[in-house]
C-alpha cells in the first residue's frame, strides 16, 4: 500500500492574513475611515468655536486644552484627514465623470493622493506656525 500524501492545510477562503489589498483598495478604506474621523473631529471644531461665544473664559479653557501635546496631535491627525480625504475625494470625482480607470492612470493617482496629503498637510503646518 502507498504512503498517501499529506493533504495541506489552506484556508477556505481568502481573507486579510494571505490576501494583500492593492493600493487603491486600501487608500478606498482609509477615505471611508477619514471621512468618520472628520465628523468627529468637526466636534471639536464646533466645541472650540462655541467657547469663543460663550466669552474668553470659554475659550482659554478650550485652547488649553487645543494647544496642549495631546491636542496639537489630535490637530494634526485632523489636518491629515481632512486633506488626504480632499485629495482622494478630487480622484472620486474623476472616476464620477469617468477618467483615469486604466491601471497606470489609477497607480499615478494613488501616488498623488499620498503626495498631496503630506504636502498640504505640511504647508498648512508651516503656515500656521509662521
Amino acid at each position: 500500500m502507498a504512503n498517501a500524501a499529506k493533504p495541506t492545510i489552506r484556508p477556505l477562503s481568502p481573507h486579510l492574513q494571505v490576501y494583500r489589498l492593492p493600493l487603491a483598495a486600501v487608500l478606498s478604506i482609509t477615505h471611508r475611515i477619514t471621512g468618520v474621523g472628520l465628523t468627529l473631529g468637526m466636534l471639536v471644531l464646533i466645541w472650540w468655536l462655541t467657547s469663543a461665544a460663550y466669552g474668553p473664559d470659554a475659550y482659554d479653557q478650550a485652547m488649553t486644552y487645543i494647544a496642549s501635546p495631546l491636542g496639537l496631535v489630535v490637530l494634526l491627525g485632523f489636518s491629515l484627514a481632512l486633506f488626504f480625504h480632499l485629495s482622494n475625494g478630487i480622484r472620486h470625482l474623476l472616476w464620477d465623470a469617468g477618467r483615469n480607470f486604466e491601471i497606470g492612470a489609477t497607480k499615478r493617482g494613488n501616488v498623488f493622493v499620498i503626495i498631496s496629503t503630506l504636502v498640504l498637510t505640511a504647508a498648512a503646518w508651516l503656515l500656521a506656525l509662521v
